[in-house]
């Protein structure tokens, strides 16, 4: 596999940091900051349309208890 470049951490107020990472063939992946070696894969343009929905609150009732 190639290596993960990864890009600086996307960070919501009080809540998990994610990061984007793409390697040389285009492939891109998703991971929480500090655990980059579990990571999701998807197309590039899927994970930061993922991120814009998580930080703009639309999945805000996917994070919350009970």
């Amino acid at each position: 596999m190639s290596k993960i470049r990864w890009e600086a951490p996307f960070c919501g107020e009080g809540s998990a940091c994610f990061r984007i990472g793409t390697d040389d063939t285009g492939r891109a992946y998703i991971a929480v900051a500090g655990a980059e070696d579990r990571y999701l894969t998807d197309t590039r343009d899927a994970l930061r349309s993922l991120i814009r929905e998580i930080k703009a609150g639309k999945a805000d009732h996917l994070l919350q208890d009970g």
